[in-house]
């Protein structure tokens, strides 16, 4: 060991997902846009058949998600061989010594469908999934569950022959619904934390893909170069649709040989009611305009109030622009791994380098640099004061949120308390939060670890 060193110092943990793998997805999508707007050239040259006019349509917003999952997959495969990783629980030299006994692959099907049927039922019973957006999502699932039912068949075969563990969560399940002996209660609790997150997050997020798809695709960007307010809101759409497209991609490659599969889902109630009362059709009572949280009471956006300077209004679109890059930089830095509630292993790179939580921190300084809710047109100090009031007030579900996240982790994984606590030391915006909080308890950093006496 050098002299300089520091037996007692922390390091920032390797992370899970090399940032390579989200800058491909991101490239790969980015291209498919460029070529869907750029479709009517693109078809006059080579005389092709059909309309000549943009994709903006719900097949070519769909078809992005493979065009940004494909690159991503191959890297992850041939580049960092996740495949190999013990945490998959995946032992492939097994396929030439085991034995294939088909019971346990049944027991595992017959839970997985189970699972599937219930989800469904649940589908039906939500009246809100047959409304809107949420219509095309149901729709999507319809179509996909024919080819999942045949597909699953050799996929869980395969897959059982090399798994350390044969009786995962699935089998589990299965053999509680055929009344076979041996599940235990823990474990299908694991499997249905898992399948709700997939389940409820999947489909909204199935559901507001072809919107901001077929806005970014159909807009004409040569009309706002001399607008900065259009402009801005175009990125951001723009960064949005990274998000969303990226975000779901995680979704639906939730599987173990990519090493992508969900380990665990949140276990802790508080958790799940911070993370749902943001998405609908929780949100649809709760936050926003008309809602029990209604920041934006007599307000208007920035565009209104800087109207008329082009220096405030280009610099604050500049700002907002980058508060939603860091945002979208948070979800597609986790290449096939992004979900919400679940440990699929530990991220240390990209805006995590910085802070814990880069897409809350971005997101609810938006939300106060967009909406201005201290700017209301009423010139009532009340409305003033309920705005910023009910904004902080979702603010502080955010700091919840984030709070029971960082409790799972912590749980779970070794490597995420060595980030928890380089973070503390290092993180750009982490550590002077610490400092402040622990100078407010009356406390002292910790002394770095001394040499034992000889």
């Amino acid at each position: 060991m050098s002299a300089h060193e520091n037996p007692g110092s922390i390091h920032l943990p390797k992370s899970d997902v090399s940032a390579v793998t989200g800058l491909l997805g991101l490239a790969s999508l980015l291209a498919w846009i460029a070529l869907c707007r750029s479709w009517p050239e693109i078809s006059a040259w080579f005389d092709l058949p059909g309309p000549r006019e943009p994709m903006t349509g719900p097949h070519a917003a769909l078809t992005g998600l493979v065009i940004a999952a494909v690159p991503m997959v191959l890297y992850s495969v041939i580049i960092e061989k996740v495949h190999l990783r013990s945490s998959t629980g995946i032992d492939w030299s097994l396929a030439r010594t085991r034995r294939h006994g088909f019971d346990t692959a049944i027991v595992k099907l017959i839970g997985l469908w189970a699972t599937w049927a219930v989800l469904a039922a649940l589908y039906c019973l939500g009246r809100w999934y047959w409304n809107g957006s949420y219509e095309f999502a149901l729709t999507v699932l319809a179509y996909a569950v024919g080819p999942m039912i045949v597909l699953s068949i050799p996929y869980v075969i395969w897959l059982d022959r090399v798994m350390i563990e044969p009786r995962d969560h699935s089998w589990h399940f299965g053999a509680l619904v055929l009344g076979r002996d041996g599940w235990e209660a823990d474990e299908v609790k694991r499997h249905w934390r898992a399948w709700i997150i997939k389940g409820f997050f999947g489909a909204f997020m199935i559901s507001i893909v072809p919107g901001g798809f077929a806005y970014v695709v159909g807009t004409r960007i040569e009309d706002l170069f001399a607008n900065p307010a259009a402009l801005g809101l175009l990125l951001i759409q723009l960064l949005f649709v990274i998000d969303v497209q990226i975000g779901t991609v995680g979704y639906l490659l939730t599987m173990r040989p990519l090493d992508a599969h969900i380990r665990s889902g949140n276990p802790f109630v508080s958790g799940w009611l911070a993370a749902l009362v943001c998405y609908p059709p929780f949100v649809w009572g709760i936050i926003g305009n008309g809602q029990i949280l209604n920041y934006e009471e007599n307000t208007r956006d920035w565009v209104f109030w800087f109207s008329g300077n082009d220096i405030l209004l280009w610099a604050w679109a500049a700002w907002l622009v980058f508060l939603t890059v860091v945002y979208a930089w948070a979800t597609f830095a986790f290449g096939i791994r992004f979900s919400n509630l679940t440990y699929r292993g530990v991220l240390t790179n990209g805006p995590y380098r910085f802070t814990r939580h880069p897409a809350y921190v971005s997101k609810n300084l938006f939300w106060w640099c967009s909406t201005l809710p201290f700017l209301v047109v009423s010139d009532s100090w009340v409305d003033v004061i309920r705005n910023c009031f009910c904004l902080a007030v979702v603010n502080g579900i955010y700091l919840w949120r984030s709070k029971t996240e960082e409790a799972h982790l912590l749980a779970e994984d070794p490597k995420y308390v060595a980030y928890h606590a380089w973070m503390a030391q290092h993180g750009l915006l982490t550590a002077p939060l610490e400092r402040a909080r622990r100078a407010l308890m009356g406390l002292r950093l910790p002394m770095m670890a001394r040499q034992p006496a000889e």
